[in-house]
C-alpha cells in the first residue's frame, strides 16, 4: 500500500473523542447571541408545555370529566402541601402558580435529558486539530447558566412578594437595620444595654444578605449537580454495555429528576414564605 493511501486510510479510522462538559457546547450563533445545546432542550421543554395545557386548556368544561377529574385532584393536593408550608391559602394562591411553574419545568427538563438521542444525536466539528462529537441536545437543567437562572429568579420573586406583603421599608429593615441603629442613640439613656444588643442586630441583618446569596448558590448547584451526575453515571454505564446496564439507571434517574423538580419548588415556596413574614412573626 503506498504511503497516500496508507494516510487516507487512517484519516478516515480516526477517532472522534467526546467528553461530558460541565458546560453547554454552543450549536451556532445568531449575531453575538450564542445558541447551545441546553438552550435548545429548553426551548423543547417550553414548546412541550404549552402544547399540552393549551390543548387541555380548550376542553375544560364547568363538570370536569376523566382526566379533568385527575388534575383537579393533583391540583388541590399540591394547594394543601402548599398550605402546609406557608400556613395561609391567601400566600399559597399567590405563590403556587410561580412554584408549580418551576416544578413543572424543571421536571420535562429533567426527563428530556433521559430521552434516546440526548447526547448521542449530534454533528462533528474539528477543535485544534481534533475531530470532536458535539451533541445537539442537552438537558437545560445539566447546564449551571439555567438552574443559576432558576435559582436567581425564585429568590427575587421571594423579595418581591415581601414588598408587597409587609412593605417596602420592614423588608428593607431585615437586611439594613436602620431601627437598631438608630436606636442606639435615642435609647441609651433609658437602657445601656442597647450599645451591645443593637450591634448585634445590625450584623445579624448583614448576615441576612450573605444568606440570600447562599440560597442561589444552594438551589442552583443542588439541581445541577444531581442532574449532571445522574448523565454522567448513565454515559459510563452505556460505555460498559449499552443496551440493558444503562436502564435500571435511567429509571433510578427518571425518580431523582422528580424529586429534585419537588425540592427546587418547595424549597422555592419556603425561602418566599419567610420573606413574607415580619421579623417578629419569623421569631
Amino acid at each position: 500500500m503506498s504511503e497516500t493511501a496508507q494516510n487516507a486510510n487512517s484519516e478516515t479510522q480516526q477517532e472522534v473523542s467526546h467528553e461530558i462538559t460541565l458546560y453547554a457546547e454552543p450549536i451556532a450563533k445568531i449575531g453575538e447571541f450564542t445558541i447551545t445545546n441546553s438552550l435548545i432542550t429548553s426551548w423543547i421543554a417550553v414548546i412541550i408545555l404549552a402544547i399540552f395545557f393549551i390543548s387541555v386548556g380548550k376542553k375544560i368544561k364547568r363538570v370536569p370529566r376523566g382526566i379533568h377529574n385527575i388534575f383537579e385532584i393533583i391540583l388541590e393536593r399540591a394547594l394543601n402541601l402548599a398550605d402546609s408550608v406557608t400556613g395561609d391559602r391567601n400566600k399559597t394562591e399567590k405563590f403556587l402558580p410561580v412554584t408549580l411553574a418551576l416544578f413543572l419545568f424543571i421536571l420535562v427538563s429533567n426527563w428530556l435529558g433521559l430521552f434516546p438521542g440526548m447526547g448521542t444525536i449530534g454533528f462533528i466539528e474539528s477543535q485544534g486539530g481534533e475531530s470532536v462529537f458535539v451533541p445537539l441536545f442537552r438537558a437545560s437543567t445539566a447546564d449551571l447558566n439555567t438552574t443559576l437562572a432558576f435559582s436567581i429568579m425564585a429568590i427575587a420573586l421571594s423579595h418581591i412578594f415581601a414588598v408587597m406583603v409587609i412593605g417596602g421599608r420592614k423588608h428593607f429593615n431585615k437586611f439594613i437595620n436602620l431601627n437598631a441603629a438608630k436606636s442606639i442613640f435615642t435609647e441609651y439613656k433609658n437602657d445601656k444595654t442597647v450599645i451591645i444588643v443593637n450591634p448585634i442586630k445590625i450584623f445579624v441583618g448583614l448576615l441576612e444578605i450573605i444568606s440570600e446569596f447562599a440560597k442561589i448558590a444552594s438551589l442552583s448547584f443542588r439541581l445541577f449537580g444531581n442532574v449532571f451526575a445522574g448523565e454522567v453515571l448513565i454515559a459510563s454505564m452505556m460505555a460498559i454495555i449499552a443496551l440493558v446496564l444503562p436502564i435500571p439507571f435511567m429509571f433510578m434517574e427518571m425518580i431523582v429528576g422528580l424529586i429534585q423538580a419537588l425540592i427546587f419548588a418547595m424549597l422555592s415556596l419556603v425561602f418566599m414564605t419567610i420573606a413574607t413574614q415580619d421579623h417578629a412573626e419569623e421569631h
